[in-house]
């Protein structure tokens, strides 16, 4: 195309548009690439479209297949298959139980004071997965639960239980550099093992002087983080003892109990232990075992959701639903307002913008009413999902809310339009207000975009 062609060397300067000589420029690209990001984002919207409503499909990840093709090398397509009906089935059953939704309520009553939280920090609601059990074995801990096993078996149980957190190893020590000891005779053995009795012995006294009759020791990256000498002391001296705790569990752990994190014995005091009425081991009926410490003196305004199921779907499937029923519930403690769902608000604000419309000219009218058509993206797919005609039922929905109807919504179990306010189909405001304003973001932004550069 001539028009894209800077003129050769020696033709007029202005010819080029300032450009340097021999330089290439295509108008048409800033064109293609917007075109060809407006088309990438659209394949990633129809793939998910389906997903959307409760009768929406459920989205298989790739590393599923991936993984059954490592493990066996064929049945990758009925790995998939077979996993999206148990997801199914497990979403149905979720939502006949009612169980999760009010857990997730009571969670969030429990961790904020109701006449005056502005937000809900979802970190002091921890959720523990345990395999085994099923979906009714769920239950919210006013409390700490742990999965990690009690070291010393013979003490399961403690009340009045005084909790220590420990950063250091109760071990023998080690020394800062590699240094060698060479050990000439039996008189030296002794020696040193006396002497490591004796360290450790002093460790475990000073422990035990405080009062702790509860000990948790943080996860050690250099060495056992406990020795079978020392948990032979521990055991001696009555002292629960649970290992391997993880560092980025610590937080939670001191606010629940109120307990802080000793870095080294000289630290070890009395006002550094938490207390709790009771810290007791649990067996699950075959299925493993928890620790649970509950009654604390100090309660930090935390809870623990404990997650139950037959398999790994079943449990990932309700820290979902968890998850999203927390979400839900920290958008009304920040702003307190519910609205229709079943795409009431989006077919209104289609309507409303296709009235401003008429009010505007030029680019304009089109822009606005081209943004209301977007909207109605969302009954269509909720209609479409729910084995409905998407275009009559987008326009009998259209025509009620014109005639002021404007709660009504698509009632996805009764298969058609009503009041979706008298159904209790409803969703907080703040939902719909920040998927609105993400998602024009988005938009806007991939607008911008006119060039890519491509690397390896």
């Amino acid at each position: 195309m001539p028009e894209n062609v800077a003129p050769r060397s020696g033709a007029p300067a202005g010819a080029a548009g300032g450009r340097g000589k021999g330089a290439y420029q295509d108008r048409d690209k800033p064109a293609q690439i917007r075109f060809s990001n407006i088309s990438a984002a659209k394949a990633v919207a129809d793939a998910i479209r389906t997903s959307l409503g409760p009768k929406g499909m459920d989205k298989m990840l790739v590393e599923l297949s991936k993984a059954q093709d490592i493990e066996a090398g064929d049945g990758t397509t009925s790995v998939v298959i077979i996993a999206g009906s148990l997801l199914d089935s497990c979403t149905k059953l979720l939502q006949k139980g009612g169980l999760l939704s009010p857990m997730s309520v009571n969670a969030v009553m429990k961790v904020i004071d109701p006449a005056t939280a502005t937000s809900v920090d979802l970190r002091d609601i921890k959720i523990v997965k345990k395999l085994g059990g099923t979906i009714d074995d769920c239950e919210l801990v006013e409390g700490l639960v742990l999965t990690q096993k009690v070291s010393n078996s013979g003490i399961t149980r403690v009340e009045k239980a005084k909790i220590g957190l420990i950063q250091f190893c109760l071990s023998a020590p080690k020394t800062d550099m590699d240094n060698q000891i060479v050990v000439s005779d039996y008189a030296q053995m002794d020696r040193v093992l006396r002497e490591e009795r004796a360290y450790i012995l002093n460790l475990v006294k000073q422990i035990k002087k405080t009062g702790c009759n509860v000990l948790l020791i943080q996860k050690s990256i250099l060495r056992d983080a406990l020795s079978d000498l020392a948990l032979h002391f521990l055991n001696k001296m009555k002292i629960m003892v649970i290992k391997d705790i993880e560092r980025e569990d610590i937080e939670f752990i001191c606010k629940t109990i109120g307990t802080k994190p000793v870095a080294h014995i000289d630290q070890f005091t009395a006002d550094m232990l938490g207390s709790a009425e009771l810290a007791e081991e649990v067996n699950l009926n075959g299925s493993g075992k928890l620790l649970k410490i509950t009654g604390c003196a100090s309660p930090g305004k935390t809870v623990t959701i404990v997650v139950r199921g037959s398999n790994k779907l079943v449990i990932e499937e309700a820290e979902r639903s968890i998850h999203d029923a927390l979400c839900v519930i920290r958008c009304l403690v920040k702003k307190r307002a519910l609205i229709a769902g079943g795409g009431a608000p989006e077919i209104e604000l289609a309507l409303r913008l296709t009235e401003y419309s008429r009010t505007l000219s030029g680019m304009e009218s089109y822009c606005v009413r081209a943004f209301a058509d977007a909207m109605e993206v969302i009954p269509s797919t909720l209609a479409e999902n729910a084995g409905l005609n998407p275009i009559s039922t987008v326009t009998e929905l259209r025509n009620r809310h014109a005639q002021g109807e404007k709660t009504s919504g698509i009632n996805v179990r009764k298969g058609g339009i009503s009041n979706i306010l008298e159904e209790l189909v409803v969703q907080p405001l703040l939902v719909s207000v920040s998927a609105l304003t993400l998602a024009t973001e988005t938009v806007r932004s991939i607008l911008k975009i006119d060039d890519v550069v491509n690397t390896r």
